[in-house]
């Protein structure tokens, strides 16, 4: 099954329509990294974690798009496969989030 991937800008510009339509931000990055720089609203749940916590992501995801980031795209890119495996809808912020960083806030720290 292929992973599709989305672009920082992309992503804003879904970040940014009706509540209802926005997608769901998944964060898999450690918990350090995610003190050093997040996109606000997103869900964080560690990559490690992710198959333990199927049951609450299921409630959590289900029937919504969701857009999963790391540092640079490789643990999103095997994050939204795990996801899209168990039949949740899942796309990988291309470049993770060192390329929203530089691209679309570019006050963001990077690391």
């Amino acid at each position: 099954m292929p992973v599709h991937e989305l672009s920082p800008a992309a992503l804003a510009a879904e970040l940014k329509g009706p509540a209802g339509s926005r997608p769901v931000v998944l964060d898999v990055r450690n918990p350090d990294e995610v003190r050093v720089a997040s996109i606000p609203g997103s869900l964080h749940v560690p990559l490690n974690e992710l198959p333990g916590r199927l049951d609450e992501l299921r409630e959590e995801l289900d029937g919504k798009a969701v857009v999963v980031l790391c540092h640079h795209g490789v643990r999103s890119w095997h994050a939204a496969a795990f996801l899209s495996s168990v039949g949740l809808t899942a796309t990988s912020l291309a470049g993770g989030i060192d390329r929203w960083a530089a691209e679309v806030d570019p006050t963001m720290r990077r690391y």
